[in-house]
C-alpha cells in the first residue's frame, strides 16, 4: 500500500484515554491530525477566492471551482494557471474575453460546507440545466460500487477527517479526498475539464461520502452527472432540486440497500432491465 503524502497531516502530541481494569487514565503518544491550507486563488491578478482544503490536486480545485461558479465553462476559458506552494496560491489568466463579473467579490469558503453561495444563483441560472441524459443504471452494481467506494479511502482510515468523492465511469474513473465535501466535486470537475473528459458525464455516476446540501446538488447539476449516491442523507432542499433538475439522487446507500430520493426511471435491475417493485 502506498505511503499517504506527508502534506495531507501533521503528527501532534496527544494524550490517550486508556480505560483498565474499570479506571481511565492517559497516556502520551503521537497521533497523524489532517491538514488543511487556506488555498487562495487569483483571476487576472486579483483574488477572487479563499477556500479551506487538502493541500492536494489544487490547480484542479481552482479550475473546477471556477466551473462550478460559472465563471468558465470550458477548458480554453483558462489562458494559463500556476501553483505557487509557498503562498499556497493558483494564479489564472483567462482567455481573451473572459471575465469575472463585477458582482463577483472576495469569497471565503469553509471545509464544512456551511458558507454556501452555489445555491443556483438566478443571474447565472443559464448555467443549471436539467440533466438530459437518458442512460439506465443498474441497480445492483451501484451497490456493489458503493461497497468498494466504502473501503477506498486510506486517508480516512489512517488520519481521519477526509471526505471522498468517485466519478466511476468506465473509461475514465476519477476518486478524490478532501476536508470538504464540495472540494472533492470541484477536484472531480477539474480534472474532468483539464483531461478533456467532460463528454463522459452524461454516462457517468458521483458517490459521495457525506451528506448531500444543496450546495452539493447544484455542483452536480451544473456537471450533468444523471445520478448522485450518497453513504449519507440529503437535505430536503437538495431532493427538492434534484426533481427539478431530473438527477437520480439515492442515499444512505450501503452494498445492501438504500433509498431512492429521485429519478427511478434511470434505475434497473436485471437482464430485463426493469426493476421488481416490492410492496
Amino acid at each position: 500500500m502506498a505511503e499517504i503524502d506527508e502534506r495531507l497531516y501533521s503528527v501532534v502530541p496527544v494524550r490517550e484515554i486508556v480505560c483498565e481494569k474499570g479506571a481511565a487514565g492517559l497516556r502520551a503518544v503521537e497521533k497523524r491530525v489532517i491538514s488543511e491550507i487556506s488555498l487562495k486563488i487569483f483571476i487576472n491578478g486579483t483574488e477572487y477566492a479563499s477556500l479551506l482544503c487538502l493541500n492536494q490536486l489544487t490547480e484542479e480545485l481552482a479550475l473546477g471551482f471556477l466551473y462550478s461558479e460559472g465563471v468558465i465553462d470550458r477548458r480554453e476559458d483558462v489562458a494559463s494557471i500556476a501553483y505557487n506552494e509557498r503562498l499556497f496560491a493558483v494564479s489564472i489568466r483567462l482567455a481573451p474575453g473572459k471575465s469575472v463579473e463585477r458582482c463577483e467579490s472576495l469569497r471565503s469558503v469553509t471545509s464544512g460546507c456551511g458558507k454556501c453561495f452555489t445555491y443556483i444563483n438566478p443571474l447565472k441560472d443559464d448555467k443549471y440545466l436539467s440533466v438530459a441524459s437518458t442512460e439506465r443504471f443498474e441497480l445492483n452494481s451501484i451497490l456493489r460500487s458503493m461497497g468498494e467506494f466504502e473501503r477506498r479511502s486510506q486517508l480516512f482510515r489512517e488520519v481521519g477527517g477526509a471526505h471522498s468523492v468517485l466519478f466511476l465511469h468506465d473509461q475514465f474513473p476519477v476518486f478524490n479526498e478532501d476536508i470538504g465535501r464540495h472540494n472533492c466535486f470541484d477536484k472531480i470537475a477539474g480534472v474532468l475539464l483539464r483531461s478533456d473528459k467532460m463528454h463522459l458525464v452524461e454516462k457517468g455516476i458521483l458517490f459521495v461520502s457525506g451528506r448531500v446540501s444543496s450546495e452539493i446538488i447544484t455542483k452536480v447539476i451544473r456537471l450533468g452527472v444523471p445520478v448522485l449516491v450518497s453513504r449519507a442523507t440529503p437535505t430536503a432542499a437538495a431532493v427538492a432540486l434534484a426533481v427539478k433538475y431530473n438527477v437520480t439522487l439515492l442515499g444512505y446507500v450501503r452494498s445492501a440497500g438504500g433509498y431512492v430520493y429521485s429519478g427511478e426511471e434511470r434505475l434497473a435491475m436485471g437482464e430485463s432491465g426493469e426493476l421488481w417493485e416490492k410492496g
